[in-house]
């Protein structure tokens, strides 16, 4: 297996996020993960990527890149509920919530090539590592609770499985509704560099 890295989501890394998305086709039918964004455009567009560009340059998108070599291969994508308040099933989650975390992970993609090697636990671990930079804090993660079954289709899984998030040190909170589920973990701060 090879050693791979994690960079975070910068103006400076953004066209190895760009060259993921569009050796992909989109992260997830041709998204180029901003529908989580309050301010969502049209996907399947080049307007998607400029958006997308934008958001990064004005710091407010925030992901784990991993990387395979000089290669981008895999992504976990987290930001604070005001950066990402529009997750799937809101009505439903906002019914049970206690409180609102302090950052949420929402996406998880693994080039199709890189599939079974581990990466998604890689990405999820490289953005809770840069979390804790940011301060720590409590996270959510909403994976597939798939109910331990083995044999699903990766591509449909954008968010990882609740065992992945389990084996990173969530725990399960609450149904999410629909196959999701709400993950969380305390954060603490650290002043840890990735990739010494």
């Amino acid at each position: 297996m090879s050693d791979f890295t994690i960079k975070a989501l910068t103006p400076e890394t953004f066209d190895d996020f760009a060259a993921l998305v569009e050796r992909n086709g989109g992260m997830f039918a041709g998204c180029w993960c901003t529908k989580f964004h309050p301010t969502n455009c049209a996907e399947n567009d080049q307007n998607a990527r400029a958006h997308k560009q934008h958001l990064v340059t004005d710091g407010i998108a925030h992901a784990a890149l991993v990387y395979d070599g000089d290669r981008a291969v895999a992504w976990a994508e987290y930001g604070s509920p005001e950066e990402l308040p529009s997750i799937h099933h809101r009505k439903e989650y906002l019914a049970t919530a206690e409180r609102l975390p302090d950052y949420r992970v929402t996406c998880i993609l693994v080039e199709r090539g890189h599939r079974g090697q581990g990466l998604a636990a890689i990405a999820l671990r490289g953005a809770v590592e840069l979390i804790a930079q940011a301060g720590g804090g409590l996270v959510e993660g909403y994976p597939h609770d798939t109910g331990g079954v083995r044999k699903r289709n990766s591509s449909f899984l954008y968010n990882g499985t609740r065992t992945m998030y389990e084996r990173e040190g969530f725990t399960y909170d609450r149904p999410k509704g629909l196959g999701n589920c709400v993950m969380v973990r305390e954060v603490a701060p650290s002043t840890a560099r990735l990739n010494p």
